[in-house]
């Protein structure tokens, strides 16, 4: 269990798919619905806003991994279309489907610990020479 006040590594949060501050809160309410805010310690997830990025990282992660894999199998072995099919289509579905949750949880925890923010032009430091 975490030290009071310690707060749980991403990656924790992110494969647990849990508050990021407790640790122990549930973070999604629905397949990729995210609560509205932690049912232990109240945090508010409305500073969550990952968008596209878990989804993008997924499918760039699990397509190159896919079709390495494939690649070599083909090389290989050279399967018959047919088998190639029904196994990279459901390979690339079924591990976009694991990934896609957890990715998105460990996105939300990384904007909760380095407390990022929606960027404009108030943000930029100017200093006058």
């Amino acid at each position: 269990m975490l030290n009071e006040g310690a707060l749980p590594p991403s990656w924790r949060s992110g494969l647990t798919c849990r508050c990021p501050r407790c640790g122990r809160g549930a973070l999604f309410c629905g397949f990729l619905e995210l609560a509205t805010s932690c049912s232990v310690c109240g945090l508010d997830y409305g500073f969550a806003d990952p968008a596209d990025g878990p989804a993008f990282f997924v499918m760039t992660g699990v397509g190159i991994l896919v079709t390495g894999v494939w690649a070599w199998w083909v090389v290989a072995a050279q399967p018959a279309l047919w088998v190639q099919f029904a196994t990279v289509l459901p390979a690339l579905l079924g591990g976009c489907l694991a990934t896609l949750r957890p990715v998105k949880a460990w996105l939300v925890a990384e904007h909760f610990l380095n407390k990022a923010s929606e960027g404009g032009a108030a943000d930029i430091d100017r200093q006058d020479d």
